[in-house]
């Protein structure tokens, strides 16, 4: 003990964690006064981190408080059964782990501890959550999961800050929405396990959240204002007491994992067919048929049905390789759908598209088989998104070079050879450009350096469309980038420099390695790289949690990770590969 009381004193951390101790020892809240023979105490540096985890620790001393410089205090998995006030002391603690307890009440004292960032008191014996906590004004992170809590206090709505809220398994009965209003920053939030009714009808102001877990509770109904959770990757909702969806939940794009199991559901709604799905559970519902455009659903791996009375179609289609119900699903859409859109005159859709875009600053001529664009659409210089995708244009029309306020332009699934570097180079403010689906040729070298400003940037469907060394540095504001069915073999080597990166999607491609050099994208929220080739992931890539929320694997050989964890999604994945690096 004294070893490592001396090693303490010249490092600031301490770890005492498996040693079976029944009280901590004295030396340790003495800290400093305690510098023994043989030692200088002016090299001595107060504690900072003290780990007291996994042992028989029943009660901290209000001693506590001498150890004013502390940041980091873990005392989980012990048998405490409160806190002393004094934790309330240390103004500069910044993360504090007490789960695995039997604590029965947070002191009121614990607010006072002002610089909290981070809170674990999961898996204890509370009732309620100190209304103090609402003092901890920079906190970011909240799990209070497996208590008995039955709400949360309204103070907290002072922590605008929050970015993960845990409150798995209480006894919660209902969210508050003027907590929700208050947590703008909130990315993952997880109340499962609870006996909510309802969701709070403003939860779409939750723009940036990308996990939401309120599965086994007694939600009846999804409210519409969903479709404000515009970066939604994975939505629980099982167990629950729904029976329809709103239709507004098709315009979720970023969805991946929608999990509706256990509900009451008579039907899946047209409009939701067209997400982007990888992994849909419907099992356990009283569904009697399903939509066939449903089968436009490429991208569904796993489609869950058992449970089900689907009088419409055959068991084994039911119970069979989730491609094949899709395609037997295409088969029943009509083949030649009466183009009622394009009986209109297709004039009078472009009239009307130039006439809305003077007001409205967008102009979208989507999917009108355009072989090139009038140039009577250009009425208004102020256009600030063009959409022309789905048409069969090959080249730009120079009048967008006049459009210098243009953001956003999209021009996915038409026929462009040439990258159109001379006219994106006349519009500074582009931040958006969407080239996906296009039978682009290779990018000259410079390319990127023609649109310095760009924050999403789509390349999908355009194979061997990239350089050698694609120069992915000159877009350093990069915050997406989708790289889909480009048959790359490796991930260009400059991607990893780009630190303000939040979405990569590398699906589809022939990756066989990941670099341990992406633990350097620190920015990363969410990232694809199912259907390659790879075979193991660097445990390295466990470090970017807890700010990547979404890590999609599914069509890999991966060998090194076992199904069942593969199964529980991001962060038991994430979880398993840091306890890798913690090994070696």
């Amino acid at each position: 003990m004294d070893r490592l009381l001396k090693a303490a004193r010249a490092s600031g951390s301490l770890n005492l964690s498996n040693r079976s101790l029944r009280d901590v020892p004295d030396e340790v809240y003495r800290s400093l006064d305690a510098v023994a023979e043989g030692e200088n105490w002016w090299e001595a540096v107060e504690l900072q981190k003290l780990i007291l985890a996994h042992n028989n620790i029943e009660s901290l001393k209000q001693e506590l408080r001498n150890l004013s410089q502390l940041t980091v205090l873990n005392v989980s998995h012990n048998k405490l059964s409160e806190l002393p006030a004094a934790i309330g002391e240390l103004s500069l603690l910044k993360s504090l782990d007490v789960s695995f307890n039997s604590i029965q009440q947070l002191p009121e004292d614990i607010g006072s501890a002002a610089s909290l960032v981070k809170i674990d008191c999961s898996s204890n014996r509370l009732k309620e959550i100190p209304c103090s906590i609402g003092r901890c004004i920079g906190l970011s992170e909240f799990k209070s999961s497996n208590n008995i809590i039955t709400t949360l206090p309204e103070d907290m709505a002072n922590c605008s800050k929050l970015m993960k809220l845990d409150v798995e398994g209480n006894k919660l009965i209902v969210l508050s929405e003027n907590l929700i209003a208050s947590w703008a920053m909130l990315t993952e939030l997880n109340a499962s396990k609870n006996l909510l009714s309802s969701i709070p009808e403003n939860i779409g102001s939750l723009s940036r959240l990308i996990r939401l877990d309120l599965h086994q509770n007694k939600i009846s109904s999804i409210p519409s204002s969903i479709v404000g959770c515009c970066s939604l990757a994975e939505f629980y909702m099982g167990n629950n007491a729904l029976s329809t969806l709103p239709a507004e939940i098709g315009a979720l794009l970023h969805l991946g994992t929608l999990d509706l199991h256990s509900n009451q559901l008579k039907e899946y709604p047209v409009e939701a067919c067209k997400l982007h799905l990888s992994v849909l559970d419907l099992s356990n519902n009283s569904l009697t048929g399903l939509p066939p455009e449903l089968g436009n659903m490429t991208t569904l791996r796993r489609l869950l049905l058992p449970g089900n009375l689907l009088r419409t179609l055959r068991s084994s289609l039911v119970s069979g390789p989730t491609p094949a119900l899709l395609k037997y699903l295409r088969s029943r859409l009509s083949g030649s759908e009466d183009n009622e859109v394009m009986t209109t005159r297709k004039e009078d859709v472009i009239t009307m598209a130039t006439r809305l875009s003077i007001s409205s600053k967008e102009l979208s001529l989507e999917g009108l088989g355009l072989s090139a664009v009038p140039s009577e659409v250009w009425e208004s210089g102020e256009v600030i998104k063009v959409d022309l995708s789905k048409n069969s244009i090959q080249e730009l029309p120079v009048e967008l070079s006049t459009c210098t306020s243009l953001q956003t332009l999209i021009l996915s699934r038409n026929k462009i050879q040439e990258w159109p570097g001379a006219i994106v180079k006349s519009l500074p403010n582009l931040t958006c450009l969407k080239l996906d689906n296009n039978p682009l040729r290779q990018l000259p070298s410079d390319g990127f350096q023609v649109v310095p400003m760009l924050q999403i940037l789509d390349l999908s469907g355009n194979a061997r469309s990239l350089p050698d060394n694609p120069a992915f540095s000159s877009l350093p504001h990069l915050q997406e980038l989708y790289l889909r069915r480009m048959q790359l073999h490796e991930v260009p080597s400059e991607i990893l420099s780009l630190q303000q990166l939040q979405i990569l999607n590398l699906s589809q491609n022939s990756l066989q390695s990941i670099s341990v050099e992406f633990r350097n994208l620190t920015s990363l929220t969410e990232l694809d790289l199912s259907d390659n080739d790879i075979s193991t992931l660097p445990p390295e890539l466990g470090m970017l949690e807890p700010s990547l929320q979404a890590l999609r694997l599914h069509g890999n050989p991966l060998r090194s990770i076992r199904r069942t964890i593969l199964d529980r999604g991001t962060k038991a994945v994430l979880q398993y590969l840091k306890d890798k690096i913690a090994d070696h």
